[in-house]
């Protein structure tokens, strides 16, 4: 990856560009013209991006002083994109030295300015009363005011856009439940803002006079509740009429279970976000429209915002969602290549099938598996492993595929994240699902000696400890019937496909009972 000294706009450095409004952000700064620099833990997820090519990457994270020193030289605008969202106890304390860091180096280096999106907080409650994770969003905005270097500090409340947490959460309570039991929180008043207006604005803030640091409230033009957010989400989808029964006993943490179980919003992440909701969050003020003004005509409202969410999704059009960054909790080692690799045990589950197919449609049913296609073995065993995921507090199936055929490195994959891919050969998927070990799997599209198609698939699995031992082998007996069947079902889709086309559902007949892939949502 290198640096495009293209742009003749200022040198811009991104903090969590591989989360969802850090991947849509890069795009757009390079389309005004600017230089992009991106900060990364892990930059082989940016690997895959369109814009990839156009960008420096620099790996490195906001809290090692070193990494941020290298990333943020020649740095004249430094978004701040990065907290530390249901990562459980001591996040705020994690954000707190992760934030002051940040603004001291950014000042030793001289940046112009520092960009941060916090969270609109609510007027006149005492900070002590706010939600940790809005607690923490205005201490951070505070630290980075103080750090010396200019700062515009934006605060957003429900952002609307395709792949939002918030858009997500909205849309499968809505779509989900046509009657439903909710908590106190659905009255509560809102001020939602399109993802459009987001990046224009914090775009907009990179040309800021340097006179300027202080806070601004950002916000569409509609006020509304939780549960008028839910009507008329169902008017635009061309949805019946939602119940909705409050029940004042939910508590936010039972609400935040309660959203993880209904959504693909794990709870580590849907309880933080209820929890910001018991307060009403509106804009005090506009000021931010004199450095950045509002765009012809109006700011884009909750319905025209949704519709536009809606058509992403039904286009397949997503660029990052949510999911992007990597979940709370969820491992990150990466696989251990090496043959001889001596960290301990490495337990392999190998499969191989002959495919009457050709290589280049093999892949293209590889690459289309998860999501609404399913994963090609025992229904019942994927849904059930999906389950005890999320009661376990882990992500379970429900987060599908960013995009139906395609994938590239870093996406979320139901409870698998892509950690590498080689199109036309290879995908490999580590687990994100709450296990007492690191797990991946592997599939391959090859070729043998004779010319003739090869599917090759390998389970792997590093136990952590006596519990992960007995975990693979409890679990064992299962792999002929989860595994073999995956393999087998593959190869009997890749023949019986469309050779121009990835199949959305297994092509010709159904597989035997057992074997048919689910179709989960």
């Amino acid at each position: 990856m290198r640096d495009d000294d293209t742009g003749t706009g200022p040198r811009c450095l991104v903090t969590g560009a591989t989360g969802y409004i850090g991947g849509r952000l890069v795009p757009e700064l390079l389309a005004a013209g600017h230089r992009v620099r991106c900060l990364a833990r892990s930059p082989g997820k940016l690997r895959d991006q369109p814009w990839a090519d156009r960008v420096e990457v620099a790996r490195g994270d906001v809290t090692d002083r070193a990494s941020l020193t290298a990333a943020l030289r020649d740095v004249e605008v430094a978004y701040y994109l990065v907290h530390s969202l249901g990562t459980g106890d001591g996040f705020e304390d994690t954000d707190r030295r992760a934030a002051r860091l940040f603004g001291e180096v950014a000042r030793a280096a001289g940046v112009r300015r520092i960009v941060y999106l916090g969270g609109l907080t609510p007027a006149g409650v005492p900070e002590r009363s706010l939600s940790p994770h809005l607690r923490s969003r205005a201490e951070v905005g505070r630290i980075l005011l103080a750090s010396g270097v200019p700062a515009t500090v934006l605060r957003a409340a429900v952002i609307i856009g395709s792949g939002s947490a918030s858009f997500e959460m909205l849309r499968y309570l809505t779509e989900r439940l046509p009657v439903m039991v909710t908590p106190n929180w659905v009255h509560t008043r809102i001020q939602p803002i399109a993802i459009r207006d987001v990046l224009r604005t914090l775009v907009g803030s990179a040309r800021m006079p340097d006179d300027v640091s202080r806070a601004f409230d950002i916000g569409g033009p509609d006020m509304l509740t939780y549960r008028q957010m839910m009507d008329r989400y169902a008017a635009v989808a061309g949805l019946p009429h939602r119940f909705v029964v409050p029940v004042p006993v939910l508590t936010p943490r039972l609400s935040g279970y309660w959203v993880g179980l209904v959504t693909p919003v794990p709870a580590a992440i849907a309880k933080p976000l209820t929890e910001s909701l018991r307060h009403e969050v509106v804009c005090q003020e506009h000021d931010i429209a004199r450095y950045v003004p509002d765009p012809p005509g109006s700011l884009i409202g909750f319905d025209e915002a949704v519709r536009l969410a809606l058509r992403r999704v039904q286009e397949a059009r997503v660029a990052t969602r949510w999911s992007n960054a990597s979940v709370p909790g969820a491992p990150s080692d990466p696989l251990p290549t090496d043959p001889d690799w001596a960290g301990g045990s490495l337990y392999t589950d190998r499969r191989a099938r002959r495919v009457d197919a050709s290589r280049e449609t093999l892949w293209r049913v590889i690459e289309s598996i998860g999501g609404d296609n399913g994963w090609y073995s025992f229904p019942l065993a994927w849904a059930v492993r999906g389950w005890l995921d999320r009661l376990a507090g882990g992500v379970g199936l429900n987060r599908g595929r960013r995009d139906a055929a395609h994938l590239r490195a870093g996406d979320s994959l139901d409870f698998w994240r892509v950690e590498e891919i080689e199109p036309g050969h290879l995908l490999r998927l580590r687990a994100e699902m709450r296990l007492p070990g690191l797990a991946w799997l592997e599939m391959y599209a090859e070729t043998d000696a004779a010319g003739r198609t090869r599917y090759r698939q390998r389970a792997l699995f590093h136990p952590h400890g006596l519990l992960g031992h007995l975990y693979w082998w409890s679990v064992s007996p299962f792999h002929a019937v989860v595994f073999g069947g995956m393999a087998r079902n593959i190869a009997r889709a890749a023949a019986t496909a469309s050779p121009d086309r990835a199949p959305h559902t297994p092509a010709g007949p159904l597989p035997a009972a057992g074997d048919r892939p689910p179709t989960i949502t």
